[in-house]
């Protein structure tokens, strides 16, 4: 499955961005999709992730309560709903399907990213 990221942007701090992913096929629903960030200079790290039912959701401690993740399997879409966003938020995410992990090794198809920039 091809997954293309979409929504980042510049913001302020205190703001919101809601970012999409869409998936080439219907076999999207099927997988779990998470959201990794890599900032500069730094390693990539889970963010969020949702089961193939979006019964289950599972956050990063960082993010807990500022974002949402949710999908719409008959759009063959996920989001992040990014909320009170802080300049430490600043990175470029990423979509991924695969297992309701948090590890990387865990998902197979991953999206190009799409840069998010919080300005203080």
């Amino acid at each position: 499955v091809q997954l293309q990221a979409s929504g980042g942007g510049l913001v302020q701090a205190g703001g919101s961005l809601r970012l999409s992913c869409a998936a080439s096929d219907r076999t999207f629903s099927v997988y779990a999709m998470g959201w990794f960030r890599q900032a500069p200079g730094k390693e990539r790290e889970f963010v969020a992730v949702i089961s193939w039912n979006g019964g289950s959701t599972y956050y990063a401690d960082s993010v807990n309560g500022r974002f949402t993740i949710s999908r719409e399997n008959a759009k063959n879409t996920v989001y992040l709903q990014l909320n009170s966003l802080k300049p430490e938020d600043t990175a470029v995410y990423y979509c991924a399907a695969g297992r309701f992990r948090t590890a990387q090794d865990d998902y197979s198809y991953w999206g190009q990213g799409t840069l998010v920039t919080v300005s203080s």
